[in-house]
């Protein structure tokens, strides 16, 4: 772009403007604006920075304005500029109708670019279409999060891709690229749009095959049903590469939608399934019922039982012996992809280990009781089969509960419950004497979350004092690891074997700050209530689930590696571990 002999044709300015947008796909107004600063620059440069000089180009007849400006304040104002700025008493001097704003401009002569001149109007008319241009690529796709695009590779640098998007370009990191998935310069290459960043050096979109969303939209492309809201796609776990697993849901009962997303002879899911490599591909209708969703996120496997536990968002799945290779997956894939579909922890065991445990909890439990209670083992064992699993469970529940097993009475019941009582307030007042032993104060039992048992413990780990307590860090409480002379090592920590979250050790701590006056009660943080049609909107369960003939032949594929690569698995799970 020349800025020589600017005043030779008006036209020209207007031909460079309408070039430039037209190739970068901006406004011709900007680059324009842009031109219009770039001389106002020179004209600085030439006349002297102090002037404020403006330059004007008319947008239909191309004629170049340049102009000096001397704006009026007030008198009281501080003039930091005599060439731009005049007091209103010196400017009533030669112009009576003179007013605080008012401006007097002198037009100056058109002049001709020097060298440096129009090295510093190219940089700055550069920097401002530059500028221009990321804004319009930010604007035209930050909309487009969650988009299917279709590109071409324009260069591969180290396993990151950059495709070219035509109106802007996007970048596929490594980790979102599939697995042995290899580009040329050239390829055509469909991707998803997962993020677009504003950044310094320009708009980032980013751009991934191993998004779970990209195998969601490649469903919609396929499955007409699912483009038209007829069928919901709930939840999506991916494997990239090797396996997944859909939850999909019909909002019309006459669809199946698990036949509707597989399509004829599986058609519709061989499209998906050739797009992402030979991904294998479990589609399972989606359910309200947590415990069938996770039960058929885990198929092929059989479930024979689940209990969970909804505090800690955990699910203890048992299985029979010979399907726990298979639940479990090659290399732990089953269970992990049926974990991120429902969002539970899942833990599997055999019915062999549930058997053994549940036999082992009934003796513990027995044996309890018999101390505790001073009772025979008959009655103990009475008391653990109706449900009853620790000492405080007779002492605060209703007689009537205890009255009503078979053999019991009501005498039974009172005296049973009197001695759970006194069991506790003897084993209580045992726990406060050691808690005094170690030197606790009795300020430290009335911060909230503190029992006496947490008081112990803290007391043998050297926190006797509120503001020890609050002292502490979450590590502290919970354990966690330090590097030791280049070596990753555990420290144990003062609550560890309470298995406190870490949302509860945060609490306790800042719990502590309240009592010893660091901080206020409006400082916790207050619990956050969401709406029972968002949690349900969220959840990932499923119905029973029955599959297509084509289901069945790659459930059955499915099996037999899963049964083949998990049975080195199985052997290691006779010895009592848990997935």
């Amino acid at each position: 772009m020349s800025f020589t002999g600017i005043s030779a044709n008006r036209l020209e300015l207007l031909q460079i403007a309408e070039a430039v947008a037209r190739e970068k796909s901006i406004e011709k107004e900007i680059v324009i604006e842009a031109i219009e600063e770039a001389i106002q620059k020179g004209a600085r440069s030439r006349y002297g920075a102090e002037h404020d000089i403006r330059a004007s180009i008319d947008q239909k007849t191309g004629e170049l304005t340049l102009t000096r400006v001397v704006t009026v304040v007030d008198d009281e104002e501080l003039i930091e500029n005599d060439y731009a700025m005049q007091h209103l008493s010196d400017a009533l001097k030669t112009d009576k109708e003179a007013y605080v704003g008012k401006t007097y401009v002198e037009v100056l002569p058109p002049f001709e670019f020097g060298r440096v001149q129009t090295q510093m109007a190219r940089q700055v008319v550069t920097h401002k279409v530059r500028e221009a241009e990321r804004e319009r690529q930010y604007e035209e796709f930050k909309d487009r999060v969650g988009e299917i695009v279709n590109g071409v590779v324009k260069r591969v640098e180290y396993g990151n891709v950059v495709v070219d998007l035509g109106r802007g370009e996007g970048v596929m990191r490594r980790d979102q690229s599939i697995p042995r998935e290899l580009f040329n310069i050239g390829d055509r290459i469909r991707s998803y749009i997962y993020d677009v960043r504003r950044e310094t050096k320009g708009p980032q979109i980013m751009l991934s095959r191993a998004h779970p969303g990209f195998m969601a939209k490649l469903f919609a492309q396929e499955v007409p049903e699912v483009y038209d809201g007829v069928i919901e796609i709930r939840a999506v776990a991916r494997d990239p590469g090797s396996r997944a697993k859909m939850a999909v849901l019909s909002n019309d009962g006459s669809i199946d939608p698990v036949g509707a997303c597989v399509g004829m002879r599986g058609s519709r899911v061989q499209a998906v399934v050739a797009e992402l490599q030979g991904e294998k591909i479990d589609i399972i209708p989606f359910s309200p019922d947590e415990a069938a969703f996770i039960v058929n996120a885990l198929a092929p496997a059989e479930v024979t039982k689940v209990v969970m536990d909804e505090e800690d968002e955990r699910v203890e799945v048992v299985v029979p012996d010979e399907q726990l290779s298979l639940a479990i997956g090659r290399r732990g894939q089953n269970v992990r992809l049926a974990s991120q579909l429902s969002g539970w922890q899942i833990d599997i065991i055999t019915e062999a280990q549930d058997s053994e445990r549940r036999q082992r909890e009934f003796a513990e439990r027995t044996a309890l009781f018999q101390e505790a209670l001073d009772v025979d083992e008959v009655i103990a064992q009475l008391l653990v089969t109706e449900g009853f699993a620790a000492v405080e469970d007779v002492a605060y529940v209703e007689a009537d509960e205890i009255a009503s097993i078979e053999g019991f009475d009501e005498d039974t019941a009172a005296e049973l419950q009197a001695r759970a009582r006194e069991f506790l307030e003897k084993e209580a007042a045992e726990m406060d004497a050691k808690r005094r032993e170690a030197g606790v104060e009795d300020a430290v039992l009335e911060v909230p979350g503190v029992t006496l048992p947490i008081a112990v413990a803290l007391g043998e780990g050297g926190v006797k004092t509120v503001e020890d307590l609050a002292d502490l860090a979450t590590d502290e409480i919970r354990g966690g690891y330090e590097f030791r002379d280049g070596e990753r090592v555990r420290t144990p920590g003062v609550l560890e074997s309470f298995n406190l979250s870490v949302e509860d050790a945060e609490m306790l701590i800042l719990r502590a700050r309240v009592a010893a006056g660091w901080i206020s009660e409006e400082d916790l943080p207050q619990p956050e209530y969401v709406e029972e049609e968002a949690v349900e909107a969220e959840a990932g369960e499923f119905d029973n689930v029955w599959s297509t003939p084509s289901q069945d032949a790659a459930a059955g594929e499915a099996e037999a590696d899963d049964q083949a690569d998990g049975a080195e698995l199985a052997a290691d799970e006779e010895d009592g571990q848990e997935a």
